[in-house]
């Protein structure tokens, strides 16, 4: 019996043949392989969906392959996708085998190939054109598909592989387009897929991505010149943004913290591809993406509240997740009110903060995150906020003071490099009309000083004064007489720790590139370790 079916989202028409539920095999097996992949923290894993429709046995769809649930309730969704699309379901005994058996299997994504393994297992489909493509996506009840998580990392692990044509649905066409030398084929709905196996259509695969995004979508609406004041702030944030330094502000409320935080993201250089692709893969596994915006194309900002738990903070859940600090990574991570967060989430920051990765252990896996980014961080001198305030007077006690200030730990405050005091701003500077530093002046003293980091670091994995090594820190950071009779003298006086010694040292380094200096000299180290003496002044 003759059905007409159509595809309503691309308008495509079909002629399917419907068979009657009584339909009888010829006493022949068919064993379909389709390539595919599951998601395994931001990589994509390849997985084999074998389907085996047999002539024999009680009338029964079996899946195996550690299939977790959203996986095992893929048979019913495909089992009314094919009916609503004009196919019938095989009615006989039907293995379907998810290879790797030993890895667990949770996304949706794979409705799309064990549909085709169905439709190819009961001769509807030849079963010779799968071995050509990889296929990935997740059904709707009337055949149409539905976008995934992990478009890229599956487009790059099947560039790896060899696979030249891959089928995604077309929401995620522009995403998975980002990799070259990939034939990406953008599909609307079950019937079009099938009429592209079949033949009875082209569809031509999605284009590259022009890279020209990266200019259109690199422009920023804050800029620095908007901060009145605040020129020593800037001259910190400079140095930051140039080594990649970590950085804390300490000052009343209302002083432009984060005004001077949201800003600090337009004095970094623009983003890479390779940078890109990074930081996009970890917004794409967890669905971050916009459809129209297929690669991240500006430096993360990330600002999470401070009721943030540990597992949102830095990863977690089974499987693991990525947390904000990935979604960070090649950004900037903003804690502001740091003493309102929980005292044991940010003790997880000590080692991303080190390492620039985060691992997230569980007894079925370990899955490890990229975490590369810089901390800026925004706090009160106090409860009330207005210790040393010239205008107002602080009310808190200093038991208060003192509880308030021990939420952060005196180890995580080693891990940050520069410490400033952000001051009130008078009248006088907030009424000017003469524009402030702005982040074009700014971000031309961080390029250079960043190509002379290049050069220095050619030959090396790291990339920044920020993460040298402390054989490095010997090598490049070389004092004479006078400038180890200051370092000396400020770490006795001022109880700093062997952390502290060597980021001093970074610092007085990135300070040297700004001035263009092959030499360190003794202005540099006292405004590195001018930048590493407000924690102590607190915190005492």
């Amino acid at each position: 019996m003759a059905a007409e079916k159509t595809c309503n989202p691309t308008g495509y028409f079909f002629i399917c043949v419907e068979y009657w539920r009584g339909f009888v095999y010829n006493g022949s097996t068919m064993l379909v392989k389709i390539k595919t992949f599951s998601l395994l923290g931001i990589d994509a894993v390849p997985v084999d969906v074998e389907v085996d429709c047999a002539d024999m046995g009680i009338p029964k769809t079996i899946l195996v392959g550690l299939p977790e649930t959203v996986v095992k309730e893929s048979t019913f969704r495909i089992e009314r996708a094919l009916e609503n699309s004009g196919f019938f379901n095989p009615i006989h005994r039907t293995i379907i085998n998810l290879a790797p058996a030993d890895l667990p299997k949770q996304a949706a994504s794979f409705d799309l190939p064990i549909s085709l393994g169905l439709l190819a297992g009961s001769g509807q489909l030849p079963a010779t054109v799968l071995n050509q493509f990889a296929v990935v996506g997740e059904l709707a009840l009337d055949g149409t598909m539905r976008p995934i998580k992990g478009a890229l990392s599956i487009a790059l692990s099947a560039r790896e592989l060899g696979i030249k044509h891959l089928i995604v649905p077309s929401e995620n066409a522009s995403e998975a387009a980002v990799v070259e030398n990939l034939n990406v084929i953008p599909i609307s709905c079950l019937n079009e897929a099938v009429g592209f196996l079949n033949g009875e259509i082209e569809i031509e695969p999605v284009a590259s991505v022009d890279l020209s995004i990266f200019e259109q979508l690199s422009e920023s609406e804050h800029d620095f010149s908007d901060v009145r004041g605040q020129e020593s702030a800037k001259r910190a944030m400079t140095v930051a943004a140039a080594g990649g330094h970590n950085m804390l502000m300490i000052g009343p409320p209302g002083t432009g913290k984060t005004m001077l935080a949201k800003r600090f993201g337009t004095v970094l250089p623009k983003l890479s591809l390779s940078e890109s692709l990074e930081t996009t893969r970890v917004f794409s596994v967890l669905g971050y993406l916009k459809g129209d915006v297929p690669l991240i194309a500006t430096r993360p900002f990330r600002e999470p509240h401070h009721t943030i738990s540990e597992a949102g903070l830095v990863g977690g859940g089974s499987p693991p997740n990525p947390g904000e600090i990935s979604l960070a990574h090649n950004g900037v991570l903003f804690l502001d009110e740091l003493p309102e967060f929980n005292r044991r989430t940010l003790e997880v920051l000590r080692q991303p903060l080190e390492d620039g990765t985060v691992t997230i252990a569980r007894v079925a896996q370990t899955s490890t995150f990229p975490a590369n980014f810089i901390l800026i961080a925004a706090l009160n001198p106090c409860p009330c906020g207005y210790r040393n305030d010239p205008r107002r007077q602080c009310r808190c006690s200093t038991f208060q003071i003192e509880r308030y200030i021990n939420r952060i730990s005196g180890p995580l405050l080693d891990r940050i490099d520069i410490h400033i005091e952000v001051p009130p701003v008078d009248y006088a500077e907030l009424s000017t009309a003469a524009p402030g530093t702005s982040s074009a002046d700014i971000r031309t003293q961080v390029l250079a000083a960043r190509k002379i980091q290049a050069e220095r670091f050619a030959k090396s994995k790291i990339r920044y004064n920020a993460d040298m090594s402390h054989r490095q820190i010997v090598n490049y950071c070389k004092l004479d007489e006078h400038g180890h009779s200051i370092l000396k003298t400020s770490m006795e006086d001022f109880g700093l720790s062997a952390r502290a010694h060597d980021k001093i040292l970074r610092i007085a380094r990135t300070i040297a590139d700004l001035d263009h200096s092959a030499n360190i000299t003794s202005m540099h180290l006292y405004e590195a370790i001018n930048y590493r003496t407000l924690d102590r002044k607190l915190w005492k």
